[in-house]
């Protein structure tokens, strides 16, 4: 049976998630599961709740827990990374101080100043990790759920030869949504989707083998269906394709949105912080998983449409599936650059991971997601080299951030914010 390490598993919510569907695999179920976190109080929480679970459920499972990453990685089979290099208090930093200038993000976590600098101070810990893994486990395959997707599996690409691909659920959750949208059933209709994370096109979205556009595009026209996803809907007004992710995490990857007090009124407002919505339901969340812990409520063992765990079970059964996933480009797009990070379909079976051709984008998509690569370029060599002018001109780059502040001013922003955040930065 596997070994799986979970590296940053005190991100407990997440990786209950993830243990769940590992254990709602019967194949999988006598995995050896060594839990890491550098938090001792979530760490115990998320080992307690998966020998809970195991004991429950009379599951085979071996469950290590260590504060030692090479521990936890020493003979792993799959790697599973959810990090979050400074936790809230960078992640607050990166928000509270471009919004001095003007610049209001609303997640943060992908591009802009706060993708950026997120970027900066993790790419650097996933080398440490893959650097361990080529010592300890180099066959096992590192799955990357930690943003900014793009710009860390990039780094990881250029800095290492450990096999990575990175996993985020916009994809599949977008393809829900728009099932709801024209009001089929998600398990009647297919999609074929590339671009780069967070920024994906629906190429193809069909309904029982028929396009589904022409129906998508008569959901938009009721104005009850477009002021649920109102980014979206009027990137694909202008653009012809339909985007994953959300209306909010959309609005910050393009300057069209969040440059005037109008604009933001009509296409988003009511607000949506993420950083505020992780502040406020950690401890609820955590109260709920303690009532787990103490048997007060048996956890049910189901299955989300999470690809990591389904990843594993292709792998180890040769049962195929196909998942959207972040891998280099190496042909796969071909109007986006060599070497570049793309979200693609993949195959999947025991003989590994096989991210299919996708050919040209749509000129238009492939110009939009050109603008995002653009940033995510200059972020990764920063990260790399400890560049500190290069970080500033991968945010002088960003489309929102050149929308809305002028060279000097970006300048004082990123100063302030390495800064703000030099104890995670320590390449600079």
């Amino acid at each position: 049976m596997p070994k799986v390490a979970f590296i940053g598993a005190g991100s407990v919510v997440f990786a209950r998630r993830l243990l769940l569907d590992l254990f709602s695999f019967p194949e999988l179920q006598g995995s050896t599961v060594s839990l890491m976190d550098i938090n001792p109080e979530t760490l115990e929480m998320i080992t307690r709740l998966t020998k809970r679970i195991a004991a429950d459920h009379k599951f085979p499972a071996k469950v290590e827990s260590t504060l030692d990453r090479r521990r936890a990685l020493d003979g792993a089979n799959y790697v599973i990374v959810m990090i979050q290099v400074g936790g809230l208090d960078s992640f607050e930093k990166d928000i509270e101080i471009p919004l001095k200038y003007g610049i209001d993000q609303t997640v943060g976590d992908t591009l802009g100043p706060g993708g950026v600098f997120r970027a900066l101070r993790t790419i650097p810990v996933l080398l440490s990790i893959c650097r361990d893994m080529g010592e300890l486990c180099p066959d096992a395959l590192l799955i990357n759920y930690s943003n900014p997707m793009a710009m860390n599996c990039w780094g990881m690409n250029d800095g290492s030869r450990i096999k990575n691909i990175g996993l985020c659920h916009s994809v599949q959750g977008t393809a829900m949504q728009l099932s709801s949208y024209i009001g089929v059933p998600y398990e009647e209709v297919s999609y074929w989707v590339a671009g780069i994370n967070h920024m994906s096109w629906f190429l193809e979205f069909k309904h029982n083998g028929k396009d589904a556009y022409p129906a998508l595009r008569k959901a938009m026209d009721d104005p009850d269906t477009f002021a649920k996803d109102k980014v979206r809907f009027e990137i694909m007004r202008h653009f012809a394709y339909f985007v994953t992710e959300s209306t909010h995490h959309m609005s910050e990857y393009v300057p069209y949105f969040r440059k005037r007090k109008d604009l933001i009124q009509d296409f988003v407002t009511p607000r949506w912080d993420y950083l505020q919505i992780c502040k406020g339901r950690r401890e609820p969340h955590y109260e709920s998983i303690w009532k787990e812990i103490r048997g007060e409520t048996r956890t049910v063992v189901d299955r989300s449409h999470e690809y990591g765990m389904h990843i594993l079970h292709s792998m180890e059964t040769g049962e195929p599936c196909r998942v959207n996933g972040s891998v280099r480009n190496t042909g796969l797009v071909t109007n986006l650059p060599d070497g570049c990070c793309v979200e693609v379909p993949i195959l999947v079976d025991r003989t590994g991971l096989r991210p299919c051709f996708v050919g040209y984008l749509p000129p238009q998509c492939a110009a939009l997601n050109r603008t995002n690569i653009n940033v995510q370029e200059l972020a990764v060599q920063a990260a790399l080299e400890g560049d500190r002018d290069k970080a500033r001109m991968a945010i002088a780059l960003d489309p929102l951030t050149g929308a809305l502040l002028d060279l000097r001013q970006i300048r004082s922003m990123v100063d302030e914010m390495f800064e703000a955040e030099k104890e995670w930065l320590p390449q600079f």
